[in-house]
């Protein structure tokens, strides 16, 4: 039984973990025009990896590579790489609010990928709380259809991409534990760096105007005595960050816990405010609470239901 001491440390780990997404978020909106996207994407994920592998010595945990469903875990570490691929790519031209409010369109396409490849069952509640999410996601894109761009997508692709994982995730959960497909992401996440590294590193492919698609294919190591201090900061933070959202939902109720992720589209506003001085309209404001209130509700649906699926597991 959860205590009220462990709801308090919980809840605390869990808003301080959104702070510190929202800060790395913050942090690669302001470095990517230094860097390229894959060489932030290697550093960051080598770091961690190393700050995994460590803790995993001292905790005396085995180091277990082999998984039970090897197509099923290259499948999940592609969608998750090119998920948060689409996702840093839009922070280049978005608003961080507007960002991650889009990203938390994630538990609709969970719900609905549940439906088909899971087989579990959605009532007409949930199908209206999944039609009033995507409303809000409308809201917030605004599209003006005759300047429409595929871009603005990018992380609500992030956020079908991500969903794609979390199914992949809850069916090798059963036999491949937390530490093995940490490694496996990471160590995919590298793997795939390297080749964007062999084929872009020289950056010849760099023959864009549009500054989101320098991101994508400028030359690495471009300028790192400002991009590498912050990739290393980026790869400690995402690091502590996970490991205070993954002990959050250790500690208490993930009914509780769950509730204050989307505090990350609070900070969002907070950090894009003070840094960038990106102030969301009032489409963007109701469209996030429409997401939010719909999320929220498919959760608790869930609950009823015996379900758990939309977020059981920490959200990046």
């Amino acid at each position: 039984m959860t205590s009220k001491n462990d709801t308090t440390r919980g809840i605390t780990f869990i808003v301080i973990g959104m702070a510190i997404f929202s800060i790395q978020d913050a942090l690669i909106k302001f470095i990517f025009q230094y860097t390229s996207l894959y060489e932030l994407y290697f550093g960051r994920t080598f770091i961690a990896l190393l700050l995994l592998l460590t803790f995993m010595y001292f905790r005396k945990k085995k180091i277990i590579l082999k998984t039970h469903y090897p197509y099923l875990t290259i499948f999940r570490v592609i969608l998750y790489f090119f998920g948060f691929s689409f996702f840093y790519i839009s922070l280049t031209y978005m608003s961080l609010a507007m960002a991650n409010a889009l990203f938390f369109s994630s538990p609709f396409f969970i719900s609905i990928f549940a439906k088909f490849f899971l087989k579990e069952k959605i009532g007409i509640r949930r199908w209206s709380a999944i039609f009033v999410g995507f409303c809000g996601v409308f809201i917030v894109l605004n599209p003006d259809f005759n300047n429409f761009k595929i871009t603005d997508l990018a992380p609500v692709a992030c956020a079908l991409c991500y969903s794609g994982s979390m199914i992949i995730l809850k069916i090798t959960n059963d036999k491949d534990n937390v530490y093995t497909q940490l490694i496996h992401l990471y160590i995919g996440a590298l793997i795939i760096s390297i080749i964007f590294f062999i084929l872009t590193a020289d950056g010849k492919f760099n023959t864009f105007s549009d500054p989101s698609m320098q991101f994508i294919f400028r030359e690495w190591f471009t300028n790192p005595q400002k991009a590498w201090p912050i990739i290393v900061a980026l790869g400690f933070g995402g690091s502590i960050s996970f490991a205070l959202v993954f002990n959050a939902y250790s500690l208490a109720s993930p009914s509780v816990i769950s509730l204050f992720e989307y505090s990350l589209i609070i900070y969002s506003i907070i950090a894009g405010y003070l840094i960038f001085d990106e102030t969301p309209n009032a489409r963007t404001l109701v469209g996030a609470l429409l997401i939010i209130s719909a999320g929220v509700y498919i959760y608790f649906r869930e609950r009823v239901k015996d379900q758990l699926l939309v977020t059981e597991n920490p959200i990046r």
